[in-house]
């Protein structure tokens, strides 16, 4: 008996993850479709803080900044520096898409925590979008990517508030979309039958 309900809580758990990862990826692309309308309406660029970001903190950069480096420390191929500079553009923001989308879909595992916790709906939206924004706004001036929240003009405040809403939305919509499954007491969990 005592096994079955490893099992059973173990399967809830895995379940609760892998439904947060949707729901997070899900999340990355509702937010990423806002910033996408709000750049174009605004004629804003895209944002470097996750690159930033994920430098700082996993001690990694973009493929070619070595190089790029070190080709204007020699300073004699100005071709080959524009060339070295496109190139590098290019990898910071794929390298920056791919920082962003792994860690919009890593903050649906908290979406999932929090159903295993007893909170869905609207109330498990509200906590996710507090957690994901509190989170942004303590870390990115922290890692010297953005200016403390204080120091924001009021109109970015409330895009950013509205990007992460989009975002804890989605990612809302989509984890209460999907079944937990049903766990019944007559189930075995033998794993040998």
């Amino acid at each position: 008996m005592a096994n079955n309900v490893f099992f059973i809580s173990l399967s809830k758990a895995g379940g609760a993850i892998g439904r947060g990862l949707l729901a997070g990826l899900a999340g990355t692309v509702a937010i990423t479709i806002s910033q996408m309308i709000e750049m174009k309406i605004t004629g804003r660029g895209s944002s470097d803080a996750p690159m930033k970001v994920a430098g700082k903190t996993l001690g990694v950069e973009p493929r070619g900044v070595a190089d790029l480096e070190a080709a204007k420390a020699e300073d004699n191929n100005d071709q080959q520096e524009e060339k070295l500079e496109e190139k590098v553009e290019a990898n910071k923001e794929q390298f920056s898409q791919l920082i962003h989308f792994a860690y919009g879909t890593s903050w649906g595992i908290a979406r999932g925590a929090l159903d295993l916790a007893g909170l869905r709906g609207a109330p498990a939206s509200l906590i996710h979008f507090g957690l994901v924004w509190g989170t942004a706004l303590v870390m990115l001036p922290a890692a010297g990517a953005a200016k403390p929240v204080t120091k924001w003009p009021g109109e970015q405040l409330a895009t950013d508030i509205l990007h992460h809403a989009v975002y804890a939305a989605a990612a809302g919509a989509v984890y209460d979309a999907m079944p937990a499954g049903s766990y019944s007491k007559k189930r075995k969990w033998n794993i040998f039958s």
